[in-house]
């Protein structure tokens, strides 16, 4: 019985040590059409906030591992946070100006595995020219 206790003991380390490691990324909305932090580089598990610090702005998924398991677009105007189980990139941009460029990459676990479905992604030429520097910068990391 007592080795069960002591099993469950460091299970219960391990899970909450696991969770106390999650971070959450901030990436404002600025005031010239971007996202303060283009790629985000995180592990699964961790969390990325999206705050509305200029308005006009949202964030909308174009591309991911598991496109059914991301959340709808969000509201105008509105904080949005996401928590990020799979690995992989994840392309998002802003609804009202995609067609401007204003896109933000997510790398999940450095995992580049669907970097092909990413790049197959129809944008307007600006925000293709945004994708491609994306991609190499975060390529190159």
């Amino acid at each position: 019985m007592r080795i069960i206790f002591t099993l469950l003991f460091f299970l219960n380390l391990v899970i909450i040590s696991k969770v106390a490691l999650a971070e959450t990324i901030q990436i404002e909305f600025t005031e010239n059409d971007s996202y303060s932090l283009e790629i985000a580089y995180i592990d699964a598990g961790d969390t990325i906030e999206w705050l509305p610090k200029n308005e006009g702005h949202n964030v909308e998924f174009i591309a991911g591992p598991k496109m059914d398991e991301l959340p709808n677009n969000s509201k105008i105007n509105e904080s949005h946070s996401v928590l990020f189980k799979t690995p992989g990139i994840y392309l998002y941009g802003c609804t009202p100006h995609l067609n401007m460029g204003m896109l933000g990459l997510i790398i999940v676990g450095n995992d580049f595995h669907n970097l092909n479905e990413v790049n197959k992604i129809e944008l307007s030429y600006v925000a293709n020219s945004v994708l491609n520097r994306l991609i190499r910068t975060a390529q190159s990391n």
